[in-house]
Order: structure tokens, then sequence, then C-alpha cells
């Protein structure tokens, strides 16, 4: 008998029928198994004189074997010859197995019989097989007949070439592939991407399979980074973004051209005051290209120190509804990434006349504001001015001098004990401090380096500025009833003093404080922000970084100019448009420092670093988040099960893989 199925095409002995299921021993191997009948083709009926069923094709009265098959089987001249005499029979000619044997031997000869049935259901042309009958195909049939199985053999051959290149991993030029392998190749990207509701290919999963690459995104990237069609750092969730795809060559040229036009006069410009003559510091890291504030301090003629914050002022290149303005908005904030920042601006602006350079004559917007003595304010006014900042310090500079208060730096040394006690005038308002050093990580080329920043006296200046100036801006916006985003935080129930007295200060006690906060929110509507201390707060002073800081200087420019502003339901609806891609900025900057994170565990040979348990994720999974000094980082572990806040414990990585997105820590007691 023969069985045409889903395995092939095999010879098999019979061995009963069972209504509509044969029972037969298939191959040489003889394996026993059901097929429908229907699936079966009588080759050779078994002789009346046989002894009895044969167990297999080996068996008399067959007496198969694959030498004997092979022998037997007419050559293709024969079956040609064959094909010709029958095609010019003067009527269509039709016949069975045993004619079309009879035809090249014998159809007596069981062999001969096996031959010819596993020749027609092989990749022959001449003859059509239909319900076990025979019938040759026309001449004019078998042209483009050929032609097709031609083309088939050639896809075969391009697939197993194809998958011996993807076998060997080894880099392929894209563009010298066929257009079937880009496609596969597009597909394989956008998987890796994480794109994975676009299902692939049937053929491309079986060779997938046929390499062992399981059909998940990250043993796809692990494969496109053999193929060199995956860069190894590749961030998916910046794939297809904004930042991604750099802004367009006629934005760069309009900023160019503001570049070129930024000493000219421009609207306002008249109006501005001049404050060159004041001895202004900037205080920023030492790579910092961007440079949004400025320090400085007056002594009034009555004998009050007046603290100056001067804010770059980027309105004054860009108008509101131009180009760059609408790519500015598109990007809602520049992205500060391992690698480098993705401005939100061009960089030739951004870096250039927008920033508040050392010796360079800037547009700013100032505020100032006076103290009494308990850090509570005074007295506060904002004007559009011009700035020329004296010198920039990085904070390790601003560190030494204020540790060291040498009588040149007076100012320094002075505005940093106002905001000291500008600082314990909202610590006194319920504001929470939780100053713990911050771990992140920084790319030197394919290198991932961490690096570890401290709460110094310097950054608590310069954020204690920052958060002034924010209080001013919303109390004035509160008087004047101008529309602003406004942040607040809700009001929540912290651990009792004896519950955090219990804690170890520092990281343990704050992660216990930060499990009680409610998320921040950003509306038109004032309320007061928890954490900060303060009754309203507007993030005002990285107008360069953050559009909605630039929407916050239109606001207060409409009003000193005396024009309409923004009504509330519009920078309501403004604030929505922004929602999306400041989300998708976190999103990026979070996987960003995830994934040079993995990188740089990688690079760790079998380290332990001490630890401190923090408090659990999902204790039934023993999953618990735990401080790791060395890293200044909260991560999260596999911890013992009875870890209590405050334990030490010692950490390891027990796996990791960056481009399959993997970092697994264990901890032990």
């Amino acid at each position: 008998m023969g069985v045409d199925d889903a395995r092939g095409s095999q010879l098999g002995v019979v061995q009963s029928v069972r209504g509509s299921k044969v029972e037969l021993r298939s191959g040489f191997d003889a394996r026993l198994h059901q097929v429908p009948l229907r699936d079966v083709e009588r080759i050779a009926a078994l002789p009346p004189t046989a002894a009895g069923t044969p167990a297999r094709l080996g068996d008399p009265p067959w007496s198969l074997s694959p030498a004997g098959l092979s022998a037997s089987r007419p050559s293709c001249r024969a079956f040609g010859e064959a094909w010709l005499v029958l095609v010019e029979e003067p009527s269509p000619w039709e016949g069975c197995l045993s004619d079309l044997a009879d035809l090249l031997g014998s159809a007596a000869d069981p062999s001969l019989l096996a031959a010819c049935w596993l020749w027609l259901h092989g990749d022959q042309t001449l003859f059509r097989l239909r319900q076990a009958r025979i019938t040759p195909r026309r001449a004019d049939e078998l042209r483009p007949l050929r032609q097709e199985r031609h083309r088939q053999a050639l896809r075969r051959l391009h697939r197993d070439q194809w998958l011996q290149r993807l076998q060997a991993r080894q880099p392929v030029d894209a563009d010298g592939l066929s257009a079937e392998q880009q496609h596969d190749l597009n597909q394989l990207r956008g998987w890796a991407g994480g794109a994975t509701e676009q299902p692939l290919s049937d053929d491309l999963q079986r060779l997938l399979r046929e390499i062992h690459c399981p059909l998940e995104p990250g043993p796809i990237r692990h494969l496109l980074v053999d193929l060199g069609q995956w860069e190894r750092h590749h961030l998916p969730s910046l794939e297809a973004t904004t930042w991604q795809q750099g802004f367009p060559s006629q934005l760069l040229e309009e900023a160019d051209q503001l570049v070129a036009r930024a000493h000219l006069p421009f609207p306002g410009d008249g109006e501005r005051v001049d404050r060159s003559d004041q001895r202004v510091v900037t205080i920023d890291d030492d790579d910092t290209l961007d440079i949004d504030d400025g320090l400085a301090l007056e002594t009034t003629a009555e004998g009050r120190q007046r603290l100056w914050i001067h804010i770059a002022d980027p309105g004054r290149l860009v108008a509101a509804g131009t180009p760059l303005d609408l790519e500015a908005r598109r990007r809602a904030s520049s992205l500060y990434l391992a690698r480098g920042n993705l401005p939100m601006f061009p960089p030739q602006l951004a870096h250039g006349p927008m920033s508040l350079r050392r010796g360079e004559r800037s547009a700013a917007w100032s505020l100032w504001v006076e103290l009494d003595s308990s850090g509570a304010v005074l007295a506060d006014g904002f004007e559009r001015s011009w700035v020329r900042p004296t010198y920039r310090l990085s904070y390790a500079d601003a560190d030494e001098l204020i540790e060291l208060a040498p009588p040149q730096e007076a100012d320094l040394v002075a505005i940093h004990d106002l905001l000291t006690v500008r600082r314990s005038w909202r610590t006194a308002r319920g504001a929470l401090h939780l100053d713990d050093p911050e771990g992140r990580i920084r790319c030197r080329g394919e290198q991932a380096e961490l690096e570890v920043v401290e709460a110094s006296p310097s950054r608590r200046l310069v954020a204690e500025a920052m958060v002034l100036a924010g209080s001013l801006v919303a109390e004035r916006g509160i008087h004047e009833g101008l529309a602003l985003p406004f942040r607040s935080q809700p009001t929540c129930e912290l651990p009792s003093a004896a519950e955090l007295a219990q804690l170890p200060c520092g990281p343990v006690r704050h992660a216990a404080i930060k499990r009680c906060l409610s998320r921040g929110l950003v509306g038109t509507s004032t309320a007061p922000h928890f954490s900060l201390g303060l009754p309203a707060y507007v993030q005002a002073t990285s107008p360069i970084r953050r559009y909605g800081d630039l929407l916050v200087q239109r606001q207060l420019l409409a009003l000193r100019a005396g024009e309409p502003h923004l009504a509330e339901e519009d920078l309501a609806a403004l604030l929505t448009e922004l929602e999306g891609p400041l989300r998708q900025g976190i999103q990026i900057g979070r996987e960003d420092q995830r994934h040079w994170l993995q990188v740089w565990f990688e690079e760790q040979e079998r380290r332990q670093w001490p630890g401190l348990f923090l408090r659990w994720l999902r204790q039934d999974h023993q999953l618990g988040l735990v401080w790791l000094e060395d890293l200044a980082q909260s991560l999260p572990c596999i911890c013992p099960s009875r870890s209590e806040p405050g334990n030490a414990l010692l950490v390891r990585v027990s796996a990791v893989d960056s481009l399959q997105d993997l970092l697994r820590l264990e901890a032990t007691g």
C-alpha cells in the first residue's frame, strides 16, 4: 500500500482494516500506526498463495528493500519514452498504476509497482495522478510547469543559503540580499523593537526554529546583532520617535539663521534691564552645555541682601507657533541619556545663544527676592534683562569654594547661607529632604561607567534656588489670576516618628517615607505641594529643556506687556498635549538607564555588593527592594524570606543579558 500524507509518500503493509481506519506498518522500520482509509492507495494485492499477512515490507511475498527499489526503478529516459508513447495516442490515454508498469516492465513485479508509485508521487511533471488514475500531461502544459518547478527549486536553494547565513551568525550586507531576505530582516527588526503584534511569516518562523532562535524579542536582537543588523545598544523605545529622527534640515537651517542673527535686535529687547554688571555665577555639571540659570547677590541701598535668579529666555529667539517652537512642543523636553543628551531645541541654539554662557551677553528672565531672618519672602519681583555671567563653576568647584569660603567668593558663601535658611523655612512647614546619593550610568564609547552623585552643598544650593524661583512664580500667578502649570502633591500620611526611629537613617528610612508619598500632579488649579512644603509651586527654571517652563515665561510676558495670555482651558489643552511626549521621554530615559546598568553588570566578573533591605515588592515571590550603597541605587532583588528593613545583605548577579533586557539579582543574609 502507499500512503501520501503530511509526512510524505511512503510504502506500507496493511495489517488490518477497521471501518474507516487502516492499521499498517509503514517504511522499512515497520512503524505501526493507523491512517484513514481514504489516504491509502493499493499498489499490489496479496497473492492467494501467500502464507499470511507479512509484518514488514521486507517479508515475503513482497521482499522489498531500498536497494531493490532503486534497482527496479526505471530510468528518467524510460519514463520519458512512456510519456511520449502515451501522449501521442489518438485519443487521450488514462490508466492505472499496473498499466504504466506493464508499459515499463511487468505489473506482476511488486518492486516495479512500488518504484513507479513513488516516482509518480515525487517531483515529476510528465504524468498527472488523481484518485489512482494516471494521465499524461500535454506538451504545452509541461513548459510552464517545469518553469514553476525551476523557480521553486531556486527558492529552496535561496532559502537553504539564507538558512546557512543565519546559522553562521556573521555580518551580512543587507543591500546584497534578495527582496524576500530583506523583508525577513525588516520583520525581525520589528520584533526586536518590541512590535510583536505583527506575526512573523510562517517561512521565517520555520527558519528561526531551524537555527534554534526562540520567537522572542531578546533572542532575535542577539541574532540581529550577530548579523550586523542591530546596534547592540539601540533602545527599542526610541525607535521611530521624534528624538531618533533628529531635527529636519529646514529646522536646522532656521536655527543657523537665528544663531547668526542673535546679536541683532529682537522684539522686546529695548525693554530689557541691563544687569550685565552683576557678578553672575552658573553652577552645573562639567559636561552641561545648555545652561538655564545663574545666581547673583546684590546689597540694596537699605543694606538688605537681594538674591537674583536669572533664567535663560529662549522665547526671545523662538516665537510661539513657529516651526522650531512646534518641534519643541512635539518633544516636550530634552532627553538626558547615558550617551549624551537629545535637546528640545537644535544644539546650535540650545548650547549657543539661548544659554547663559560665561562672558556672553545673554537674554534672561530675572527674579529677585529678599528674605527675612527665618527664610520667608519679604519682597520679590521679576523683569526681562540682559546678563553677562561672570564665571562658570562645576558642582565640585562650588563645593570647594563654599567649604573654604575665600574672601573673594563672599557672594557665593552668602547665597549658600541665604538658601540654607530658606531650606530650613520649608522644613518647618513639612518639606521632606530625602537627600540620598544618586547613582547613574554614563557611557564612554562602548564602556558603561558608574557615576555617583552626592547631595553636596552646591547641589542643595542650586536645587533650593530653583524651588524658590518656582514658588515665587506660582505666587505671582495666583496674585495676578494667571493660568500656569501648577505642580502639586496631595497630603500624605507618613510613618510615625516612633516607627521611623526604629529604622536606620538614610536610604532605609527614606524608603519607608517614599512608599507613603502620592504621585505629583500638574494642572491649572493651585494646590499645596506636600513634599516641598509649599502652598503653590511651578517649574519655571529650565525653559531650554522643558517646554512647560517656556509656557510659563510666555504667560509672564503677556502679563507684563498687558497682552492677552492663555486662558485656563487653553493652557490645560496644551498641557494635555504635552503629556504623551513627556511620558514617552520618561520611558526612554528609564529604559536607557536600565539597559546601561545591565551592560555595567555584564562587565563585572563574579562581584558581590553589600546591600540594605528596604521593603518587599512581592513577598510571595521573595522579590524585595535593596539599596546598593556602592551603586547608590535601589534595585529589585530576590531576598531571604525573613528579610526586614535595614537587614544587611550580600548581593550578586544570577543572570544578566542586556539584549534580552534581563537582570536578576539574588541576595543572601
